[in-house]
């Protein structure tokens, strides 16, 4: 999806009948009977139903993936070889061609992928949640989301690469394989670096940082906020923001090494002044500072205040353009079977 909002014209090819399996993932549904969880995820492609065991269906995709810059598939090792639609085939014929899989846990492995496993063995469950509770998932499948954006990113370096080149790039350097699990744990970034520098395990912290403080969520007397002091100046606006002069002239806390050592005291201090006014007059004084602070909003709330469709989902993050709906099951079949990619030529 990211692809086709830069701009790339994008086929999907589904299994007929059923489809993509998100399809299903409802509800809700929207009036037409598609599912939210695929329409968020689907725009600006065409789409196509094929049967990969019917010979002239198997026919039509020999020539879409012959016609393509780029051919991105999902699955698990070994089953387009069984179906005579071998990755390497394609990559030693066409030697413009990129071929991005999108694998679970890797090339050679056959477990499928699914986000919350995925979470769950990255190591991002075990820091994420209450310090004495259980641990968690968050909110949303975002190792889905960052190897897919990964898969972008790899995308357009072997694009970028490929148009530079002056001689035909090596068949490995166009075959790309992106996995949900290595995408997760390269996405613990700074924990990650915690657990190698130090060689101890990583807990989970709830709503605190492991490597700031303060760096949390607040209850203020209406509603909560996030207060966010990134460095030793910040610390100060922040004391002075609430009203809080014996903590900034206290020279154990000067620093954010002292304040992590005396999480404890900051937290609990912070906390108690916090909830005495509205979170509006805590925010308009946090940020007279300098101190990143803000509130705490439900989703509908914040999309309020972005460009964002039932149909077509929030805008492109990206520079980009919304240009077509998420197809319905082989809405495009037709004309697909018909013209290949010259089905982009009606828009």
């Amino acid at each position: 999806m990211t692809l086709g909002d830069l701009g790339a014209d994008v086929i999907k090819v589904e299994r007929p009948d059923t489809g993509d399996e998100t399809r299903a993932w409802g509800p809700p549904f929207d009036e037409r009977g598609e599912a939210a969880y695929y329409l968020s995820i689907n725009r600006n492609k065409l789409g196509v139903a094929l049967d990969l065991d019917a010979p002239d269906d198997r026919r039509v995709l020999e020539s879409l993936i012959r016609g393509a810059d780029v051919v991105i598939d999902n699955y698990k090792r070994g089953t387009l070889e069984r179906k005579g639609l071998a990755p390497e085939r394609f990559l030693q014929e066409l030697p413009s061609l990129i071929w991005c899989t999108v694998t679970g846990f890797g090339p050679d492995s056959v477990r499928p992928g699914y986000d919350y496993v995925v979470q769950a063995e990255s190591g991002w469950m075990a820091i994420t949640g209450e310090r004495d509770g259980e641990p968690m998932k968050t909110g949303v499948a975002l190792a889905d989301v960052t190897a897919g954006k990964d898969a972008t990113i790899a995308i357009l370096g072997a694009l970028v690469a490929r148009s530079r080149a002056t001689v035909p790039i090596p068949l490995e350097d166009r075959r790309l394989f992106i996995s949900l699990w290595h995408s997760a744990t390269a996405a613990l970034v700074n924990v990650a670096q915690n657990v190698l520098v130090t060689g101890r395990e990583a807990g989970r912290w709830g709503n605190g940082h492991p490597n700031l403080v303060p760096y949390q969520l607040f209850r203020g007397a209406d509603r909560h906020i996030v207060i966010a002091v990134g460095n030793d100046t910040q610390w100060q606006g922040c004391c002075r923001a609430l009203g809080l002069e014996a903590l900034a002239a206290d020279s154990a806390l000067t620093t954010n090494s002292g304040r992590l050592t005396n999480r404890a005291r900051v937290v609990a201090a912070i906390a108690a002044r916090v909830a005495e006014r509205p979170a509006a007059e805590w925010l308009a004084a946090l940020e007279r500072w300098g101190v990143p602070c803000g509130v705490l909003k439900g989703v509908g709330e914040a999309l309020a205040e972005r460009e964002a469709s039932p149909l077509t989902g929030v805008a492109p993050a990206v520079p980009g353009t919304v240009r077509r709906a998420p197809p319905m099951l082989d809405e495009h079949g037709a004309l697909v079977r018909a013209r290949g990619w010259g089905a982009f030529d009606r828009g």
